[in-house]
């Protein structure tokens, strides 16, 4: 289960990339409850949800040759800059370099062997989010491949965690856990893009869940907002009732009420 006693490549910050930061600000605080916190003159134009005080996501405004809007998963990690390297090593890329951030830490941005983005944090003063698994912040991450093995073997060398088999009503589910942990420390899973009808099209990515208590009515919320449901509500046994959708400029995330908030 993902929690804020991040160990080394387990989920430890989130963050939206979006062509109007007030919109996904006014689309997001109505959906979740978060309130904006602008990192100050200092954090060009970054800043952070908060709900209830603590920080659940960053967000920042990007330009069109920075890429579409999206969401960002970022993994621990004890050192960036080795992190960076083994990715390249693995046939990954470096989109953003090794960066540090004032005293807070160092962040990079990375590409798997098959494309898709993901952050690195390396926590300084920040140690990561203040609030996981509870309704209104991070609970679950998906990545959506081409090819589960190679997916999988790409980030046993970069960040060497460990996956396992787990049998679901029609098939099998890839789950991940950090590095020597136990199964209950399973963060995510990797799903085969050509296996999911709701993704074949859209191509590779990392898909982060938002817990929430109702899931029914924060899609009809999302829909009155101006957002996209890319996938209705739908129960999954042992696991909760799920949801994909996007915000109003094209950023995708989840919403699932875990099957253990009872």
């Amino acid at each position: 289960m993902l929690t804020t006693r991040f160990v080394n490549g387990s989920p430890n910050w989130l963050d939206v990339g979006t062509s109007d930061l007030d919109g996904a600000i006014s689309f997001y605080g109505a959906l979740f409850g978060w309130r904006f916190q602008s990192a100050g003159p200092d954090g060009g134009g970054y800043g952070f949800f908060q709900l209830d005080g603590k920080t659940v996501a960053g967000g920042v405004r990007i330009t069109a040759d920075q890429g579409p809007p999206s969401w960002t998963v970022y993994f621990q990690s004890a050192d960036a800059e080795s992190t960076a390297e083994a990715a390249g090593q693995a046939k990954g890329a470096v989109l953003v370099p090794p960066t540090a951030v004032l005293d807070k830490g160092h962040m990079a941005v990375l590409a798997d062997e098959a494309g898709v983005p993901f952050g690195v944090w390396q926590p300084g003063r920040r140690k990561g989010l203040d609030l996981a698994t509870d309704p209104g912040s991070l609970r679950w991450v998906e990545l959506y491949t081409p090819d589960v093995a190679a997916a999988a073997a790409f980030y046993n060398a970069v960040f060497g965690w460990e996956t396992s088999a787990v049998p679901f009503p029609g098939g099998v589910y890839t789950c991940i856990n950090p590095a020597g942990t136990e199964a209950e420390d399973m963060f995510g899973g990797v799903v085969p893009l050509a296996d999911d009808p709701v993704e074949a099209g859209s191509g590779a990515y990392w898909l982060p869940y938002i817990e929430v208590a109702d899931v029914d009515a924060v899609v009809a919320q999302a829909r009155e907002l101006g957002g996209t449901v890319r996938m209705p509500a739908m129960d999954m046994e042992g696991v909760g009732r799920t949801a994909r959708l996007a915000d109003p400029y094209g950023a995708r995330f989840a919403v699932i009420r875990s099957a253990q908030q009872g």
